[in-house]
């Protein structure tokens, strides 16, 4: 039986691009709001860099598995998705297309039935939400960590950069050490960091585990088949 391709994806990729979309949404309105802060525009930089790159593969993605590529181009906003992957200013905004979809598949599919479908896919589900969860943390434990520890006396984590490399480190598990923080506040973000870092990889070391090594479902006897004992 051959699939029939869906411009609308799995359930739980469609909020997981519609989650980001909306943070991009909200990053871009902080953007303007605190024009003159270096250090929030170097995170937010950062972050746009990240969704642009994921928003250009979701494209490519909606493009390739299109049932009418040129259909998804046009009357499903593809230019727009295009524009909005680009990682310029101008065309963020753009990016607010992309709730469309999410309205579409409220509309189409219901709440009722999202929730089922998420819970019965539990492990995509859970590592989408987890890679949300990890951006999440990205951002907002940046700016954290930035706030409770730069103006603190013999601090290490001084920067934008500081702050990143730090967040990035340690949500990898990695935790090489050369930062850290010294407040109280900044340690309790360190141990939130540490937590989800170690969720996240735990989950995705899981998902491929179980992607390699499940054993394959047999196909189905064909009509008429017969065993012969001899």
């Amino acid at each position: 039986m051959v699939r029939v391709r869906s411009e609308l994806k799995n359930t739980g990729y469609e909020i997981f691009i519609g989650a980001l979309s909306v943070l991009s949404i909200v990053n871009l309105a902080l953007f303007y709001l605190f024009l003159r802060n270096e250090t929030l525009e170097t995170v937010l930089g950062v972050m746009n860099g990240l969704f642009s790159a994921i928003f250009l593969a979701d494209f490519a993605y909606r493009l390739k598995t299109a049932p009418s590529r040129s259909g998804y181009f046009i009357r499903q906003y593809g230019w727009a998705d295009l524009l909005a992957s680009l990682p310029f200013p101008q065309f963020k905004i753009l990016r607010v297309f992309r709730l469309y979809r999410v309205n579409q598949l409220l509309g189409t599919r219901g709440i009722r039935h999202i929730w089922r479908t998420v819970v019965r896919d539990r492990a995509n589900s859970a590592l989408l939400f987890l890679l949300l969860l990890g951006i999440l943390v990205l951002q907002f434990g940046s700016l954290a960590m930035l706030y409770f520890e730069a103006g603190a006396t013999g601090a290490n984590i001084t920067s934008a950069s500081d702050a990143i490399w730090y967040t990035m480190v340690t949500i990898s598990t990695v935790g090489y050490g050369d930062v850290y923080p010294i407040t109280n506040a900044g340690r309790m973000v360190g141990v939130a960091i540490i937590i989800v870092g170690v969720g996240i990889f735990g989950t995705f070391t899981g998902y491929l585990a179980n992607f390699f090594l499940a054993p394959r479902k047999a196909d189905a006897p064909t009509a008429g088949s017969s065993t012969a004992e001899g």
